[in-house]
């Protein structure tokens, strides 16, 4: 995959997601919650992300990047797997918000991610944050 491969591809969450109200985040599901932390959007991930479940967390991704200048946090220290199709769910959603002049970066204290992101060419697009600025450790 090449960092901006298939980013503007059309996805069938995109319909899903915009049917539902751009004020509220979508409900949180087993594998996706979304919630305010100061001025950012923080997307918590949880769990196995895969073609399985790709579109739960790209209806998050949606939502926080579907506003003007939304600074999105996607908070992966809880992930217990990540393929290829989330790194897809994060291009996307990464062009979405500098799009509409946002950014998105990514939250993950795990050497794997940073190795997936390294493999993938990922790693300049996606600047790593180990933690949420302005929580505690």
């Amino acid at each position: 995959m090449t960092p901006d491969a298939d980013d503007r591809a059309p996805h069938p969450t995109e319909d899903l997601a915009a049917s539902t109200s751009r004020s509220a985040p979508p409900p949180a599901n087993a594998h996706a919650r979304t919630r305010r932390c100061g001025p950012f959007t923080v997307v918590e991930v949880l769990g196995e992300i895969d073609l399985a479940t790709e579109a739960l967390l790209a209806e998050h991704l949606y939502a926080a990047t579907a506003s003007a200048q939304s600074d999105v946090l996607v908070d992966l220290r809880q992930v217990d797997f990540f393929d290829c199709s989330g790194l897809r769910v994060l291009c996307r959603a990464e062009t979405r918000a500098r799009d509409h002049g946002g950014r998105l970066r990514v939250v993950a204290d795990a050497p794997r991610i940073r190795r997936l992101l390294g493999g993938a060419g990922l790693l300049g697009r996606f600047p790593l944050l180990a933690g949420i600025p302005g929580e505690g450790p």
